[in-house]
């Protein structure tokens, strides 16, 4: 039997790159799938409902079961009608993937107010109201899977995106949230950080030689690297993963940390703002995280 079999499956952002290749291959293993794609450009702009719809024709084609929506997972209403899509077109849900998103990147102190707020609508929000809107169904069939794409931005950091970083770092915790509260009715939550070459990336301003050769090397990284693992999160065979985060990059896997206590402590008499200088500094000091970017840290070539 294959590993979705008899599942439905809904992943937002769906028409291209990363989200089109898990749409495929969740199709590929048995699901019916709920292809939603606004349509967006790479910078959250207008809409097209062209791409969301081509994949569902590709996903029937090969003689599986898909059908489309186009609403914005940035409104309550549109991530509801994802959900009641799936209802209607296949009679439940079984897993989500929250994968929509786009990049208004600059560097923080020149970053809009405006740029802010629509990138963490879709990335933040989106993935609250599309998984706020499946929840019940999950809870009362007692089972589903939700898969929240963060990234290397939120979980290390990156030069320029403040907005898409801050976004990605709370999809780790509103999914650790979840994981908590739902575990109950047997709903699970994890995270995956993408590394791929897709248009979002085309966007990153390559204006050194080091950020060019990095571009270069992205672009061997193809969105279907990606696919597998996400598929396996949402199937029964990984019934036990829950809270977790993990990375793709090519053909490697990572498993993250959560923030957890490095070191800890304690004066009896209390703390002063000069034992703080005194003392807990140069005892805490040599435990202090390097402040890395993203590059800086996963230095190695892709394997």
């Amino acid at each position: 039997m294959s590993m979705l079999e008899g599942k439905v499956v809904v992943v937002t952002g769906a028409g291209r790159g990363i989200g089109r290749a898990i749409a495929l291959q969740c199709a590929a293993e048995g699901a019916r799938v709920v292809v939603n794609d606004f349509g967006g450009s790479s910078d959250g702009t207008g809409d097209d409902a062209a791409p969301a719809h081509a994949v569902v024709n590709e996903i029937c084609s090969g003689g599986g079961e898909a059908v489309a929506n186009t609403a914005s997972v940035a409104e309550w209403s549109g991530a509801r009608s994802i959900i009641e899509s799936a209802l209607s077109a296949f009679g439940r849900v079984d897993a989500v993937v929250n994968n929509a998103g786009f990049l208004r990147d600059q560097i923080f102190h020149k970053m809009d107010v405006e740029d802010w707020n629509a990138v963490i609508g879709v990335h933040l929000s989106g993935c609250f109201y599309v998984a706020r809107a499946a929840a019940p169904y999950f809870r009362e069939q007692g089972s589903g899977a939700l898969v929240h794409f963060t990234s290397t931005t939120g979980l290390i950091g990156n030069v320029g995106q403040a907005n898409y970083g801050a976004a990605k770092a709370g999809v780790v915790g509103l999914s650790t949230a979840i994981a908590l509260d739902m575990r109950r009715y047997g709903v699970r939550s994890n995270c995956v950080a993408p590394t791929a070459w897709t248009r979002l990336i085309d966007t990153v301003a390559a204006d050194t030689p080091a950020k060019q050769a990095r571009l270069e090397a992205l672009k061997a990284m193809s969105p279907d690297k990606i696919a597998p693992l996400v598929v396996f999160l949402c199937s029964d065979a990984a019934s036990e993963v829950s809270g977790q985060v993990f990375g793709v990059r090519k053909n490697e896997v990572f498993l993250y940390s959560r923030p957890t206590i490095v070191r800890t402590m304690q004066r009896a008499e209390g703390w002063t703002p000069a034992s703080c200088a005194d003392i807990l500094l140069p005892a805490m000091r040599p435990s202090f995280q390097p402040l890395l970017s993203t590059p800086e840290l996963i230095s190695w070539d892709p394997q």
